[in-house]
This record gives structure tokens, C-alpha cells and sequence, in this order.
């Protein structure tokens, strides 16, 4: 079990710059902040949550109405599945019945894929609706519910129906963390990882100076210097995703280096029909991204070498499985990132300095491919739901 977590004095907060600026709030019990940011003009507000989120959707409702907001809960599935039309047609009805207007708003409960899918209905409910994001997960802390894309799933790949919608602002309430479960936790911490590695130095230096406290999560009582540690990395990580998203929003150029391990990690979950975290799939996509730079020539072996001490000693994976070529080159060439027939891929000339590899010859992808073949299969840890 996780130790009460120190109550940071004041709250942290990271304002993302652009067209619509907004704050991402990180601290501890920050409910009553939810009313400054869906603002006076809004009447009716729309709680989405998971099932296993009940108990703190009737929270959020409750406190909602007391300051005088007509409030309504909407439940959705669990993680990936709830990312589908059929969900968000559920939530596009529940919105009609109770005649939400562009005044009113959405507020999404939960991680990554519960902010992703709210993110969508408020982005397409009469041409865009406020949401807010109460993230619950280090995953969706750090990534999904900051920076304004969202989506959902499809048959043919991860988050290929989306659309561009900030958030009003964004409550990371580290409370939260205490109940999370440990593969989740250290998941999230790919998405960190990633941070440091395309923008701040100092989070890789953080995870390794704390690496078996960060990968026992939940297993023993969690120290006061730890829960600092949590707070830094998720302070920092969303800093370097504020600094991005704020100056490219729409992805037109800067904001892809926050793919970095996405284009393989997609296609991995897409293959595994998203029984893999999100988390997990980045980090074998990062390895692999790591490995096609060492192999064009662009990186050195030290930095790959660092990439799998760090997220080994996290105990996430790092290598995958011999025989799904074919299927992932398939479902990378369907990636957000494809330009026709083009592969493009993310990747390091240094550590905080990415680039760009576009129309790799396809015998450098499948040597780098060979490299992270040669890992011992992913055991189950971090990677199953």
C-alpha cells in the first residue's frame, strides 16, 4: 500500500500555452478548483467515468451540485474499449436528452482512454462543447489528458477518428496515485520516459537515481522523497508537453516528437488487439526507434544501451516477439504519421535531440526489428490489462 502522500503547498501550476491557454493544476485534493474552470456561464455538466470510478464520479457530482451546476453521470467500459462510436453515440445521446447546449460541459474521470473518448464527444457535440479533465492515471497525467487531441478506436487502428480540443484546464490530483495498481503506475512512467528523452535530461536522471522505489509502486508504503520524486516527474513531463503543444498544437511539425516510440507502439497494440498497455507498447517502440537511429547512423550505442537499462530496471519490456513483421509494418503504414506510402518515424540524434527518419529502407527497419526480436519475450507485468 501507498503512504499518505504529502500535501503539496501550493498546487503546481503549468499553463499550455496557444489560441485557448489553459492550466494543468498538479497537486493534492484539488476538487475545488473543478467550478473555476468550467466557468459561470455553464449550466449543465456531464461526468464521464469508468464503472470502477463510480465512487468518485458521485464525489465530483455531488460537490458539482452544491455550487449550483445541473449535473449528470454517464458510465463507459474500462480502458480501450470505451473508445469506440458505439460509446461515444451512447454519450452523444445522453447529451441530446438532457439538452446540453454550447454553453455546458463534459468532465472526464478517469486515464487515458476515459479522457481520450470525452475529449472526443465534447470536441463533436454541436462543433465543440468545455471539457475538463480529472485524470486518475500517471499515464494520464503526463500524456493523454494534456494537449487537446483526442479520439477513438477503430478496426483498422488506435486513434485514427479524432479531433483537436483543449481542455478548459486539466486536475492532476496526485491523491489519486495512492490507489493505483503497480503495472499501471509503471506504464505511465513510459510516457515519462519518453519525456526525457526527446526534451529533459533530468526526468532519465530522476527514474534511474530512483528506479526500484518507482518500479515497487504500491508494494510497500511509499516514502515522503518518493512522492516528491512522482510530483517532479509529473511536473516535468507535463512541462515538455505544454512547451510542444503550445507552440503546434494541430501536429504540423514540432508536436511529432512527442510520438517518439509511437509509430511501432501503436502498431503493437493494434496487432495485440490492445491487450498490451499503452505504456508497455511505447516502450518496446522506443527501443526500436532507438535501435533504427543507431543503425542509420544517427545515435549512439551508449544512448540505446541507456534506453533498455532504464526501462528494464523499470520492468517494462523492451523487445517483442519474432514473427508479426509483416502485420505491424501493415499497421504502421496506417499510422497518423504515414505520408501516403511514406514511413516517418521519430527519432534520436541525442538524448534531447529528436529528428525526424522519413522512407527508412525497409532492410533498416527490419534489422532494427531483428534487435528487439533478440529480447526475451515480454512477460506479463506491465503489458496485459
Amino acid at each position: 500500500m501507498t503512504s499518505e502522500a504529502p500535501v503539496p503547498t501550493p498546487a503546481v501550476r503549468v499553463t499550455v500555452a496557444g489560441d485557448a491557454p489553459y492550466d494543468v493544476v498538479i497537486g493534492r485534493h484539488l476538487l475545488g478548483e473543478l467550478p473555476g474552470l468550467l466557468g459561470t456561464g455553464t449550466r449543465r455538466v456531464l461526468v464521464v467515468h469508468p464503472a470502477a470510478l463510480a465512487a468518485t464520479a458521485d464525489t465530483v457530482r455531488a460537490d458539482l451540485l452544491e455550487v449550483g451546476y445541473e449535473t449528470y453521470l454517464a458510465e463507459v467500459p474500462d480502458a480501450e474499449e470505451s473508445k469506440s462510436a458505439q460509446v461515444a453515440a451512447f454519450l452523444w445521446q445522453v447529451l441530446g436528452q438532457a439538452d446540453f447546449t454550447r454553453s455546458d460541459a463534459i468532465v472526464a474521470v478517469g486515464g487515458g482512454a476515459t479522457t481520450d473518448l470525452a475529449g472526443f464527444v465534447a470536441a463533436t457535440w454541436l462543433r465543440g462543447i468545455t471539457v475538463v479533465h480529472v485524470p486518475t492515471t500517471l499515464l494520464a497525467m503526463v500524456d493523454a489528458a494534456v494537449g487537446g487531441k483526442t479520439g477513438i478506436n477503430t478496426a483498422e487502428g488506435k486513434n485514427l477518428v479524432g479531433a483537436f480540443h483543449p481542455p478548459a484546464g486539466v486536475l492532476c490530483d496526485v491523491a489519486a496515485l495512492e490507489s493505483l495498481g503497480r503495472w499501471d503506475f509503471v506504464a505511465g512512467l513510459a510516457e515519462v520516459v519518453k519525456t526525457g528523452f526527446i526534451a529533459d535530461p533530468r526526468i532519465l536522471e530522476l527514474v534511474e537515481e530512483h528506479a526500484h522505489a518507482l518500479s515497487e509502486w504500491g508494494q510497500t508504503p511509499t516514502t515522503d522523497e518518493t512522492w516528491a520524486v512522482v510530483a517532479e516527474l509529473i511536473e516535468r513531463s507535463v512541462a515538455v508537453k505544454a512547451r510542444v503543444v503550445g507552440e503546434d498544437l494541430k501536429e504540423s511539425g514540432l508536436r511529432e516528437i512527442l510520438n517518439y516510440g509511437h509509430t511501432l507502439g501503436h502498431a503493437v497494440e493494434l496487432v495485440e488487439r490492445y491487450a498490451w498497455r499503452h505504456g508497455a507498447a511505447v516502450s518496446v517502440g522506443m527501443v526500436f526507434a532507438a535501435e533504427l537511429a543507431r543503425l542509420a547512423g544517427r545515435l549512439d550505442d551508449d544512448v540505446v544501451d541507456r534506453h533498455r537499462a532504464i526501462l528494464t530496471s523499470l520492468g517494462l519490456p523492451v523487445g517483442y516477439r519474432g514473427d508479426r513483421w509483416e502485420q505491424l509494418l501493415s499497421a504502421m503504414r496506417r499510422d497518423k504519421k504515414s505520408r501516403g506510402d511514406l514511413l516517418r518515424f521519430v527519432i534520436l540524434d541525442a538524448v534531447g535531440k529528436p529528428s525526424r527518419l522519413e522512407g527508412p529502407d525497409p532492410t533498416l527497419l527490419a534489422a532494427a526489428y531483428a534487435e528487439i526480436s533478440k529480447e526475451p519475450p515480454a512477460g506479463r507485468g506491465p503489458v496485459a490489462l
